[in-house]
This record gives C-alpha cells, structure tokens and sequence, in this order.
C-alpha cells in the first residue's frame, strides 16, 4: 500500500513548511487540489487513509483528518465512511481555485516574456530598494508606531455599523455631495484658510494618484513643466511619463526663483509649475511671501498653471504656517495637492486636489475610471473624526514627538557632525536637509552605511558639482534609534572622506 501510485505521487509532489503562519492542513490541501486541477488525480481516485497520509507526510493524524475535511468542505472529494475518501470530478466545478505548490509549480513554467510587444515605460522604473538592515534613514515619512491602535479599533467598528453606510453602498449614484466630502470641506476652510464648496475638491488615494490624473488633464506631449532644480523624484516621472519637457529652475534661501522664469521663459511658453511653497522638497525651503505674490502675478500673466504639493502643511512646529498660496488665488490658477488623516496607517490616509470647479468636474471623470468603488468605510471613519476633532488631536499630539525628535536629532547633528555638514533647524516637517561640506560619493557612502546596518535608500541622496546633501527624513525614528544611526552615518563618512584625503 505505502508503494502505490498516488501514496508515490503525494511524496513526490506535496511539500510544506511548517514556519509560516498558514497551517500545514491548508498547505497540504491546496497543493492536492492543484494535483486535482491538472489531472494527476482523477475522479474516483481513492486517496490513502488518514493513517497512511500520516505516515507519509509525517504529520498528525489529527492533520490528516483536518486536510481531508478541507477538501470535502470545497467539494474536491468525497468522504465515504468505511469505504474511504475519493476524489470527485473537478470539470463539475464552476470555478477552479489556484492553489501553490513549490513542487507542482515546477512541472509547468509561466512564460517569462509575452508572445506580443507593449509599450515600456523608462520613466516608471522602480525606486525600490531591498535592505536587510535594521536602521534606515527615509526622505520624511511619519511614525507608523504612533498610529492609535485601540481608538482605531473603536472608531473602524463604529463606522462598519453606520446604517447610512449600507445605504450609501446601494446607492452610490447619488447626486448630492457626501458627509466626507462636506467635513473634509470644512476642515479645509478651517485649517488653510480656503472658502471651498465640495463642488471644488475630490479625494484620492494618495497624492501621487491626485498628481497623475492633474497631469492628464494638463499635460500633452512636450508641454514645459517647470519644476526646482532638485525637486520631487516622484512628482517627476508622473510628468515625464504624461509627455512633459521638464525644466528646472533655481532655488535658494527664500524658495523658487521667479526672476528666473520671467528671464528665460516667454509668455504661452510655460503649461505648467510645480512647487512645494510651503516647504521644498527636498531642501525644505519655505518660498517667501513676495515670491508668492510674484508667482501668483506672473502665472497670471504667462497664462500656466500652477501645482501647489503642501505634502507636509499639519506637521508645523514653531509659529503658524504659512497659509497655502491657493488659498490667495483669485484667477484660479492653482491646483492644491494634500493628504488628510498622516497620523494614521497609509491605508487610512487620503489625497485630496482642490481647484476650480470646472477642472474638479474633468478629475471627476478620471477618478471614475481609475477608483470608481473608493473606499466608504475610509470616508466614514474620516468624517466622524474631522467631526469629533480627532484627526486635529491626533496631529496636535504627534507634533509634540516629533518636534522632540527633530531637536534631539540636531544635537546630534552638532556633535557628531559638526565642521562636517551644515543644516538648518526647520520650523517644521520630517526631514532635515543635510549639506556635507566636503564632496563625497554618496554612494560610496550608502553602500559603506549599509555594512553597517543603516540604509541609505537612493531617493534620499542628492549630488551634482554643485550639491552633495541628503534629505535625512527622522520622523519614524525615535530617541533610542537615532543615536545608533547618526553613530553609523559619522563612521560610513570616516571611511569614505578618509580615501577622498
């Protein structure tokens, strides 16, 4: 019996692991019904008792019984008592389920390569990077830790309760404007000093999608983007990717420099600027108030619009921020990009584009088309926490860590780096721009960092013959981390400034 074709079949073919987290009975029973999906086992085959299986696998009995009633429980076989288990015939399926199996997938390979050409995107290529380190350094991204995990809990529940919530679901064409939609208004007008209706404001994603479908209803082929000369690696291949001739322009102490637009550039020449004004990306720079005024008075003039990214406005620590330049724009010229609920996990943020009704109407149009079910529940939960305050105590309450952490990292900063690097303390954000005062390959520097253990990924690092910086991002890191990974930075930059002397 333990010599029988298919007691050889499953020795050959079924493989598990017992330190992932799906139970061995799951494993198992997905991989006989991949054998049953390609005919290795046909109807009516009887399949060994529980015992042998057992012995075979060397598990459980137990195990065995509980892979057997996995498989009768989705009808793959048939369980007669006394007689035993027999596999019943797949083709009675409406509908194959795809199970793994390193060793059945072994027998068949999917084709690497398509039979058929398609359009390659240079401009998409992935910025991802794989690290095993334990220390990472990112360009200003906030702590997941401090998201309210017990609230969360309550708050998630209450709103899958909401009666309304299943009535919004059966009823998703509506005319009327939703709760979100009205609170995310009224947060708006409240915090940055906007006068918008909903009729001027949709919510995305993130702000990557808000920027993508800006970029479709503005962008054709060889249209000028302005952007800085560093500027926002992401922001970048959305409007490479859409067709644009990117052109960069300067940015000093007090932002963008206008001057240099109205020298170089002519009126209808320009489609469109980019700008982070509040904060530039990556140097941090905020763009003074004459700058703004000059900004809004030459766009008018040139005839482009303007793309306001305010990535990092709640996270302000000294004084009052600087109010949006959209919020100042009387000849809609300024499509605002922004992201809501940034103390929560990534899944429960949202992105938001606040422009001119007209335009808001043909984003309507892209949404549709890229996010038509959007996410109720995310929507509900926001509201009732823009509602109640929550999202303004949860940013309030962060604040207060993070500034205690940008103030630690500087002091370390000034002890371990001083003479070596400069940087300015910012009044707010998550990130530090770092400028090395000695020309050093940062990528050396990375790949000395990562021997020990820290990750420098290469979306933080910025060189050219005029710049050697990195956008040190420490708002994921607390006290106790960042000690060990300025320690590692310093020591990375021995080594490496030693074989530049």
């Amino acid at each position: 019996m333990i010599d029988s074709p298919v007691n050889i079949l499953f020795k050959q073919l079924i493989d598990f692991d017992k330190s992932i987290a799906q139970p061995v009975y799951i494993q198992v029973s997905q991989q006989i019904i991949n054998a049953i999906q390609r005919r290795y086992l046909t109807k009516g085959t009887i399949l060994p008792g529980t015992r042998i299986l057992g012995q075979l696998l060397k598990v459980h009995r137990n195990t065995a019984v509980a892979i057997y009633e996995e498989l009768a429980s989705q009808g793959w076989v048939e369980i007669i008592p006394n007689k035993g288990t027999f596999v019943l015939d797949p083709a009675l399926k409406t509908a194959k389920i795809k199970a793994t199996s390193q060793k059945i997938n072994e027998a068949y390979t999917h084709p690497k390569n398509t039979g058929f050409p398609f359009q390659k995107s240079f401009h998409l290529a992935s910025t991802v990077q794989l690290t095993n380190t334990n220390f990472s350094i990112n360009d200003g991204k906030p702590d997941l830790r401090l998201h309210p995990v017990h609230e969360f809990t309550r708050w998630y529940s209450a709103a899958m309760k909401r009666k309304t919530l299943i009535k919004k679901w059966n009823r998703p064409n509506e005319s009327y404007y939703s709760l979100f939609q009205t609170q995310l208004c009224n947060y708006l007008n409240a915090t940055r000093g906007f006068h918008i209706s909903p009729n001027n404001l949709i919510s995305t994603r993130s702000t990557e999608m808000s920027l993508y479908i800006v970029s479709q209803l503005l962008i054709k082929q060889n249209d000028v983007v302005l952007v800085g000369n560093l500027s926002n690696y992401a922001a970048n291949m959305i409007f490479q990717q859409a067709g644009a001739s990117i052109k960069t322009i300067p940015v000093d102490n007090d932002g963008l420099d206008i001057d240099y637009i109205k020298k170089h550039f002519v009126k209808g020449n320009i489609r469109c600027l980019y700008i982070c004004a509040h904060r530039d990306y990556p140097t941090m720079v905020t763009l003074s108030a004459k700058r703004r005024l000059d900004l809004l008075q030459l766009a008018k003039e040139f005839k482009f619009a303007i793309i306001e990214d305010d990535y990092d406005y709640d996270f302000q620590f000294e004084g009052s921020a600087m109010l949006p330049m959209a919020s100042a724009d009387a000849n809609g010229m300024i499509i605002y990009l922004g992201k809501l609920g940034q103390s929560l996990f990534p899944s429960y943020q949202t992105g938001f584009v606040v422009a001119p009704e007209n335009l808001i109407s043909e984003a309507k149009n892209y949404l549709e088309l890229l996010d038509k079910q959007g996410d109720l529940i995310q929507e509900q939960m926001l509201s009732e926490l823009i509602n109640e305050g929550e999202i303004y105590r949860l940013m309030k309450k962060n604040i207060v860590i993070y500034k205690q952490r940008r103030d630690f990292l500087c002091q370390l900063l000034a002890e371990h780096f001083y003479e070596i690097a400069t940087w300015k303390i910012p009044s707010g954000g998550l990130a530090i721009w770092l400028q090395f005062q000695q020309q050093i390959s940062l990528v050396k520097l990375a790949e000395e960092a990562e021997k020990k253990d820290l990750f420098l990924p290469k979306t933080v690092l910025y060189q050219d013959k005029n710049t050697c910086s990195i956008r040190f991002g420490f708002g994921h890191l607390n006290e106790e981390e960042m000690e060990p990974v300025i320690k590692k930075l310093k020591s990375a930059y021995n080594q490496v400034s030693t074989k530049y002397n």
